[in-house]
């Protein structure tokens, strides 16, 4: 047979006949799944593509995890409005009270230690952000002696567990007569909190140009002008990181609200939660509305500044 008769071209096709891909089983022709040669009529996954089992499995274990992460926040809202008798059953409200939250707020110090954490906090807060973000900036402007031991002590400071500084720090407040005194909880808040933003404020500082500084200088603004003018607006993000972890560890901490403050009227709320349940009291139904009437105000901070957490903590740890 010549090779005239087994070749066919664009021009010399038969009527009836299609070229190309998908023609036949000819050189260069692709087959179409799911035509009349048959065929598994599955499309092919494409490459990162997951498949349906494996689908099923990721929304089942987020879900899982979600469950997780809900269900103890959930259960303590949940038994905060029980009374006593079904604290520790597992049926959802079935005799729903409000006695809990009235016996709290009107017949212990609750609102006492309320107004102690406030004074720590809102001191602590405001004290630790100007620090860390003066210490960030000149860490990240400037370069003078001494200025390498500094970033080491910074980090350095964080490796002490908290148990381990509570005797030396206990012992330097009874020296001084700081015991049972709102300073003596802010002087060591501020020890934890103000290292580790120190040095985040510093990486965050990193990524706002040193043009700005520049220009500022221009403009005859003195360092701490064009600090308090210029940089500090741009720097809101992570002032909210700052902030707001300094907020948490003076808002939630447990070990020195307890050791440094003794008698109800000196507690903060951390330390008047352990007078509901200790080696003589389980009242664990009035526990639950206390934790829950602490949570209120750390949520609306955390709602407040959310929307700059993410942006500040990722500025913080890819420049510092």
């Amino acid at each position: 047979m010549s090779a005239e008769t087994t070749r066919f071209d664009s021009g010399s096709a038969p009527a009836g006949t299609r070229t190309g891909p998908g023609s036949g089983p000819g050189r260069g022709d692709i087959p179409q799944s799911g035509g009349a040669g048959g065929g598994s009529g599955k499309r092919p996954r494409r490459r990162g593509e997951r498949g349906p089992l494996a689908s099923f499995g990721l929304h089942a274990t987020l879900l899982f995890a979600a469950v997780i992460a809900v269900f103890p926040p959930l259960w303590l809202l949940v038994t905060s409005f029980k009374p006593k008798s079904d604290t520790f059953t597992i049926a959802l409200i079935s005799n729903f009270t409000l006695d809990n939250y009235d016996h709290v707020l009107n017949n212990t110090k609750f609102l006492t230690w309320f107004g102690n954490s406030l004074l720590v906090v809102v001191t602590t807060t405001v004290i630790g952000v100007f620090i860390s973000s003066t210490t960030g900036y000149a860490l990240s402007r400037f370069r003078f002696p001494g200025m390498r031991p500094l970033m080491w002590t910074l980090l350095i400071t964080q490796m002490f567990p908290m148990a381990v500084l509570i005797v030396p720090l206990y012992n330097l407040m009874s020296r001084y007569g700081l015991l049972n005194r709102p300073i003596a909880l802010i002087v060591t808040y501020l020890t934890i909190a103000v290292p580790f933003c120190a040095w985040m404020m510093k990486g965050f500082f990193d990524t706002i140009p040193i043009s700005i500084d520049e220009s500022g200088r221009v403009d005859g603004l003195s360092p701490f002008g064009t600090f308090w003018r210029l940089i500090m607006p741009l720097a809101r993000p992570g002032l909210a990181v700052t902030g707001f972890y300094t907020f948490v560890t003076a808002w939630a901490e447990v070990a020195y609200a307890t050791a440094f403050m003794t008698g109800e009227r000196h507690l903060t709320l951390a330390g008047g939660l352990q007078t509901f349940v200790n080696q003589h009291t389980q009242d664990w139904h009035l526990m639950t509305a206390a934790a829950v009437l602490i949570a209120v105000p750390a949520t609306l901070v955390f709602g407040y500044a959310q929307r700059h957490l993410q942006s500040g903590l990722t500025a913080g740890a890819t420049k510092a």
